[in-house]
């Protein structure tokens, strides 16, 4: 497995980070510890988290995701230094006061994340959501939390250019930590919230980026043609705003484009993230062994200018005009 440098952080990694928003919802404890093994013994290191992960099943209220990961460390001496565990502050945790970006609230809440992690520190710290916290205030906090020790890096999720701008200019007037990392949703179907403006900043400013809904929620394995196929998963619900004229083109093109290499649609989408401008790595879940295997056969494909090409033509929004 190769490794690329995340930004600025000083953090190398395989370029595939695990989802962990399916620990405590679409897979049980025992099913995570040995997808997480798998994970590792594939020769991955990084894993991605949030403190609210998985307060939307039934039954939970969130933290059952990092108190999984946890457990999983805790069970496997030494497994801590092998591996990158990024989480993220900002969501609601549905308790007064537990939720968004003030000081007083990520200072606490690092302490219930490293908690439920059972571990000192936290490799990459992310502001889940934009608020109206002022930039200063917040980026003060991880301040705080980088002296300490607690933190070692810090990145942002959902941000637009302008906010990301807005953020990075606070740092350089408050003499702050900036944002080293960028977290998006984008994927061969999501592709306006980052290319452009946002793109171009990150690249200009050495910004790692990893992406989510890297798979479009599962849509892009290929499984899901029809809302009769949206039964197959827990998350089908989410699937249904891809089965639209665009949305059958790019998993057309998918399949070509996989089926000249051998490969799985999954496997196909994701190689076309590694080889966007600005992008780290993506993120992506799995719940079985296999779908593990899936994630290094991905890193081994190669994409050709010609697949890309073919992709890009399915995938972009002009081509619903053509059509």
């Amino acid at each position: 497995m190769y490794k690329r440098p995340l930004g600025r952080t000083g953090l190398h990694i395989t370029p595939l980070v695990f989802g962990g928003n399916v620990f405590g919802w679409t897979i049980d404890e025992k099913t995570s510890f040995d997808v997480l093994d798998a994970f590792v013994d594939h020769g991955f290191d990084a894993i991605d988290t949030a403190d609210a992960y998985s307060r939307w099943a039934p039954g939970n209220q969130g933290g059952e995701s990092e108190t999984i990961i946890g457990r999983w460390l805790k069970a496997r001496p030494g497994m801590r230094d092998k591996v990158n565990i990024f989480t993220k502050v900002g969501s609601d945790m549905g308790v007064p006061g537990h939720k968004g970006l003030s000081e007083k609230w990520i200072l606490q809440a690092v302490e219930d994340s490293l908690a439920r992690l059972g571990t000192d520190r936290i490799d990459l710290y992310f502001s889940h959501w934009p608020d109206d916290t002022p930039y200063a205030e917040t980026l003060g906090a991880y301040d705080k939390l980088l002296r300490a020790g607690k933190i070692r890096s810090i990145g942002a999720s959902n941000l637009d250019a302008r906010q990301l701008g807005d953020a990075l200019a606070a740092a350089g007037q408050g003499h702050l930590p900036a944002y080293q990392v960028l977290q998006p949703c984008y994927n061969l179907y999501d592709r306006n919230g980052f290319e452009g403006a946002l793109q171009e900043l990150c690249i200009q400013r050495g910004i790692g980026v990893v992406t989510y809904y890297s798979l479009a929620s599962g849509f892009l394995s290929g499984k899901y043609r029809s809302r009769d196929d949206l039964g197959q998963s827990k998350r089908g619900a989410g699937i249904a705003k891809y089965l639209d004229a665009r949305g059958l083109r790019v998993l057309d093109a998918l399949h070509a484009v996989a089926g000249r290499h051998g490969a799985a649609p999954a496997e196909t989408a994701l190689a076309w993230l590694l080889v966007r401008p600005g992008v780290t790595a993506p993120i992506a879940s799995a719940t079985s062994r296999a779908q593990v295997e899936s994630f290094a056969r991905a890193l081994a494909l190669r994409l050709t200018v010609d697949d890309v090409a073919v992709l890009d033509k399915a995938s972009t929004a002009s081509s619903d005009a053509q059509a």
